[in-house]
């Protein structure tokens, strides 16, 4: 948020780690002194915890959008009553009992204190209750961890919220997709972009060095990778989406940012991005950072955070160029934040390919390795090493110094 206060936000659930509609609340505490310490627990939303059998909602997956311009502070989560997200009907009625809601709160002091819920269902949510169209939405979320603001072109201000949702299709199927829910008026009012793909799930944005938004999802249909789509209206709509075969994942919400969110736009600051999951794709552990220096298109850079079971991240910058990383270290009670700078992540601009090679069993091949450097200066000599299945074997190679990337001249309009 800036002035060193850092919130961090949560489900509280009472009873077990079960999703809605469980009588979950959300709650944060809030550090001031950028992280290193923290205050007690602020109670956000309060879920009903008395007799289940005479009433019984709870709200869930909080996601934060700070407006930068005005202060103000969002947060954005799922309001349940009887029916979790499998379960929820199509309409926007937030009183009827078996449609899940959406909803948005707001701070004017630093999330000391918060609005009572406000209903956006009939925005993130829209459809009819008895003649559902093509296009409407039956059940939704919000994503949990972090929006966007952003910062350049014509769109600069827009206020962006991510959303994932089943959306009826013109021969009556569901299809789970995402997309954004943005606001061009502080907040005021909230607009539903044009979904997005299909096995879809938690997803995050972020601004692009030229304007553009990416698009960073789990892949909810099991491909073990992160999937990706680029917008270049703001967020209303995007482009195809695809496999990034660079991110691996282990199908769970993971998190992605500017390092440097100051950077002037078209800078080589600007194109350097942060992103952080459980890097496997065989269970939630290895909570990772990786970096890209070319907007997304390559991640050189990696360091682990926390090598064993770890699960979901969020990222953020914080003041004096530290970068946040709040994460699960288990399933039910530890939540650190991890705090680092540009320095530790110990990354070169300079991304690795190799072409596509078939291989026969007993058969010996070369495989070519080109090393493009990104960065001002030349890189030192090295040495590379492939990573072989079991039973397999490669020999490590040496690498020659690698000449700084060739700057194109600038000219003026």
């Amino acid at each position: 948020m800036g002035d060193g206060v850092v919130l961090a936000a949560w489900d509280a659930r009472p009873s077990s780690a079960a999703d809605a509609p469980n009588p979950i609340s959300i709650v944060l505490r809030r550090s001031v002194d950028n992280g290193a310490t923290w205050g007690g627990y602020i109670m956000v939303a309060a879920g009903f915890t008395g007799d289940a059998t005479t009433a019984r909602y709870g709200y869930s997956d909080p996601s934060f959008v700070v407006d930068r311009e005005t202060g103000t502070v969002f947060c954005f989560f799922l309001y349940s009553k009887d029916v979790g997200f499998a379960g929820s009907q199509y309409g926007t009625d937030d009183a009827n009992r078996r449609i899940i809601s959406s909803v948005v709160v707001q701070s004017q002091d630093g999330g000391l204190t918060w609005s009572e819920p406000r209903f956006i269902t009939d925005v993130t949510k829209p459809g009819s209750a008895t003649n559902p169209q093509p296009g409407d939405v039956r059940t939704n979320f919000a994503s949990s961890g972090e929006g966007i603001q952003l910062r350049y072109g014509p769109h600069a201000g827009r206020l962006i919220q991510q959303y994932s949702g089943y959306v009826r299709q013109a021969n009556g199927s569901e299809v789970f997709r995402a997309y954004s829910v943005y606001s061009d008026d502080h907040g005021a009012t909230w607009v539903k972009g044009a979904p997005v793909g299909a096995g879809m799930d938690e997803n995050k944005v972020v601004e692009l060095s030229d304007g553009r938004v990416m698009l960073n999802s789990r892949d909810s249909a099991g491909s073990k990778f992160r999937k990706v789509a680029i917008s270049t209206d703001g967020g209303h709509s995007y482009g195809e989406v695809t496999l990034d075969r660079q991110l691996i994942d282990p199908t769970n919400n993971a998190a992605i940012a500017r390092i440097f969110p100051d950077a002037p736009a078209g800078s080589a600051d600007a194109k350097k991005l942060i992103f952080t999951n459980a890097a496997s794709q065989t269970g939630r552990e290895n909570v990772s950072a990786r970096v890209s220096c070319d907007d997304g298109r390559t991640w050189p850079g990696f360091r682990t955070i926390r090598p064993g079971v770890s699960a979901y991240s969020t990222v953020t910058p914080l003041d004096g160029g530290k970068i946040g990383v709040l994460y699960e270290a288990n399933y039910t009670s530890n939540m650190p934040l991890a705090v680092f700078d540009d320095v530790w992540l110990n990354y070169v601009c300079a991304p690795l390919s190799t072409p596509d090679i078939t291989v026969r069993p007993g058969q010996s091949v070369d495989v070519p390795l080109t090393i493009t450097n990104q960065e001002d200066a030349a890189l030192a000599a090295g040495a590379a090493s492939i990573e072989v299945p079991t039973g397999w074997t490669a020999r490590r190679r040496p690498c020659p110094t690698s000449r700084p990337a060739p700057r194109r001249p600038s000219r003026s309009p």
